[in-house]
């Protein structure tokens, strides 16, 4: 897959406030991206740069190699999908999804073809004739993502579409995205704040803070080999330790040495350490280097959160096993289930 869309040293200041802070950022044809960060992160500034809602203060933004920063909307080959869908309530739900082919004047007869397949696509079929203001958000949702996708353009663009459905629907429809992308075969970029969200749908994520890019990465690299304390934080739950890399290969904190399979550092360089709750075994006390007191237990469904109290820190571990409040305890772990990241800052 080639690159369909580079942003290069994209910028957006409004007044004295700089958004986003040199955004270097490749998309690649029939990928689903997914810009993933806290609110105010940069991350719909960004899409609406891309949609041509909005133009940077300094930068280029590429689409199939040809400079579009200042085109404007109408004329990209984007479509964009809102969180409210901005649905016609005085149309039925046929004619909000063929509204943009009739701007465009095309022939009635492909009009009605196309509408009908995209509604059989988004699992509306036979939805044509309904009125838009009596379906459910997730029919709804479906009616905006059909409208964006029967002008066929090559992105498309959907910022925290699902961010006001309830929680099961939410489930349902990231499933039902991630099979309409494949079936359609283009671009989307997707934004959210919401990590599972994220973690779910994508091909690339892309986490994001205070206007600049932390990681870029698959779901299982931003998650398991994150690359500096804010995503290991911002994506699922962590134990985050300081410690110091003596040398390739071994890192030591809480006064033990630990193997791990991290390299590149220099000797004795301080670092952090991430170490997933899921990662941390418990044992009899005297399996153990490092030891602790359970501190609190709770059931949370599919597994136990346990804080284990030692000398050193509170570690949280997740497991199916159960330990009561109050029984000595001992924490193993694997060189695979430690991750060193450069401190903050440091690259």
């Amino acid at each position: 897959m080639g690159d369909l869309i580079e942003l290069k040293n994209l910028t957006k200041n409004y007044d004295d406030l700089q958004v986003l802070k040199g955004i270097n950022l490749n998309i690649k044809e029939n990928e689903f991206l997914t810009l993933l960060g806290p609110s105010g992160c940069g991350k719909t500034t960004t899409l609406r740069i891309i949609a041509g809602f909005e133009e940077p203060s300094s930068g280029e933004v590429l689409f199939d190699g040809m400079d579009i920063s200042r085109i404007p909307p109408y004329k990209r080959e984007v479509n964009t999908v809102f969180q409210k869908y901005a649905l016609f309530p005085h149309m039925n739900v046929f004619d909000n999804v063929a509204f943009g082919l009739n701007i465009k004047k095309v022939d009635k007869s492909v009009i009605e073809t196309k509408v009908n397949r995209m509604l059989n696509l988004v699992g509306l079929k036979g939805f044509g004739p309904r009125d838009v203001s009596n379906l459910s958000g997730g029919q709804q949702q479906r009616v905006a993502i059909a409208r964006a996708l029967v002008n066929e353009p090559k992105v498309l663009l959907l910022d925290e579409p699902l961010g006001a459905l309830d929680a099961k629907l939410r489930k349902e429809m990231q499933t039902e995205l991630k099979k309409i992308q494949k079936e359609v075969g283009i671009t989307f970029v997707f934004v959210t704040h919401d990590q599972e969200e994220a973690l779910t749908m994508s091909d690339t994520v892309v986490v994001m803070n205070e206007g600049t890019i932390q990681m870029i990465g698959s779901p299982i690299d931003v998650y398991n080999e994150p690359e500096n304390r804010f995503v290991a934080q911002f994506i699922g739950e962590s134990n985050i330790i300081e410690g110091t890399m003596k040398k390739d290969l071994l890192v030591s904190f809480d006064d033990f040495d630990f193997e791990c399979l991290d390299k590149g550092f220099p000797e004795n360089e301080p670092v952090d350490i991430v170490i997933r709750p899921e990662d941390l075994d418990i044992v009899e006390p005297e399996a153990a280097n490092l030891t602790g007191l359970v501190k609190s237990v709770v059931f949370m469904g599919v597994h136990y959160e346990i804080i284990v109290e030692s000398k050193y820190r509170d570690y949280k571990i997740h497991t199916t096993d159960f330990s009561p409040v109050g029984k000595q305890v001992g924490l193993t772990l694997t060189p695979d289930d430690i991750h060193v990241m450069w401190k903050m800052g440091v690259y």
